[in-house]
């Protein structure tokens, strides 16, 4: 029973965040809407233009996945996992060269390389148990973004050769690089208004085809919550990526256990925070940052976000306080089940 305790939360957070955008986005005039179950999530998307973008939209999406998919043994980065060495097309070769960039500006708290580690905790495979610390550290041994090798081939493509015992995984940063691919497809076509949820992960074209800006939900991380929404971030033209501890997880012996796995230890990343939400015009780069400002807590967090200009962020640790960072706080409300949270602005 405890086993099935994740896949009910997985399921569960993603109808409630479905639920959450469709009560602060009313489909309005001139909006036509999708939606999809794709790259193991419950996507919706809204946009301001023919049906047709749409059609499109899910087709971009299905070749995305086909080539991305860590458990698609037959996808570029499958092919890749089995053999080692891969030549990997143009369009692979820019997302893994942006993760990896990703991966050394963070230290390594994001590291791509963790798959093997995430699949012994059963999070890939929903079999979930507790690996003995031996397991772990045999696994760890093989953790290391560095040890990917990428060779520049033709026409963009590359020749990615990987370590005999790794195994990599683009999800950390994958939804967030499909929501950048279809805001500046939807741009090229005329675009002026369009909602991107791909479960969690959200982007804004414009705004809201009356004008105001769009109202994005942060889900509540509490299991006690009433409403499901802690805050709200009027938005336009940028991402909103939330990683949390409440996405994917299970329970043994009253602990809880999440997916967000701290590369150093091998073992989920508890530093006090069980929510980050990180706002910027990269959808990728707030993927990717939001799971490793995850893992530093919000000391280093908060520090690592004082060194960069290109990104804001809401943090809320696991004693209900909310962080706000400056550029974003005239944006960010509390919901009225949490309007006595205590609420501080981060400056630098």
């Amino acid at each position: 029973m405890k086993k099935l305790l994740g896949v009910v939360g997985v399921v569960l957070g993603l109808a409630v965040f479905l639920v959450i955008l469709k009560f602060y986005h009313a489909k309005e005039d001139n909006l036509e809407t999708t939606t999809l179950y794709a790259m193991d999530t419950l996507m919706e998307i809204q946009v301001a233009g023919d049906t047709a973008l749409l059609d499109e939209s899910e087709r971009r999406i299905g070749n995305l996945e086909k080539a991305l998919s860590v458990t698609d043994p037959d996808s570029e980065i499958g092919l890749l996992n089995e053999k080692k060495q891969y030549t990997m097309s143009k369009q692979t070769t820019e997302i893994l060269k942006n993760a990896l960039d990703i991966c050394k500006e963070t230290d390594g708290d994001l590291d791509i390389s963790i798959y093997p580690v995430l699949t012994a905790w059963g999070f890939t495979t929903s079999k979930y148990r507790i690996p003995e610390e031996t397991e772990i550290k045999d696994l760890l041994k093989y953790v290391d973004y560095r040890r990917i090798s990428i060779r520049n081939g033709s026409n963009g493509t590359s020749l990615v050769t990987i370590p005999s015992d790794m195994e990599i995984d683009l999800g950390s940063i994958v939804k967030g690089y499909t929501s950048n691919m279809l805001a500046d497809y939807y741009r090229k076509m005329g675009v002026k208004s369009a909602l991107i949820n791909l479960g969690g992960n959200v982007q804004c074209v414009g705004k809201k085809p009356n004008g105001q800006p769009w109202n994005v939900a942060i889900k509540s991380p509490f299991k006690d919550t009433k409403s499901g929404i802690l805050g709200v971030i009027k938005a336009e033209d940028v991402a909103i990526i939330t990683s949390g501890g409440y996405e994917r997880f299970f329970e043994s012996n009253g602990e809880v256990f999440w997916h967000i796995l701290d590369p150093d230890t091998g073992k989920p990343a508890k530093n006090g925070l069980v929510s980050v939400t990180i706002i910027g015009k990269d959808g990728l780069m707030c993927d990717g940052f939001s799971t490793a400002l995850f893992v530093k807590g919000l000391d280093e967090a908060i520090d690592f976000w004082k060194t960069r200009d290109d990104f804001e962020a809401v943090f809320i640790t696991d004693d209900g306080n909310v962080y706000v960072t400056e550029g974003i706080a005239d944006k960010f409300s509390l919901s009225s089940e949490y309007y006595d949270a205590k609420l501080t602005v981060v400056r630098k």
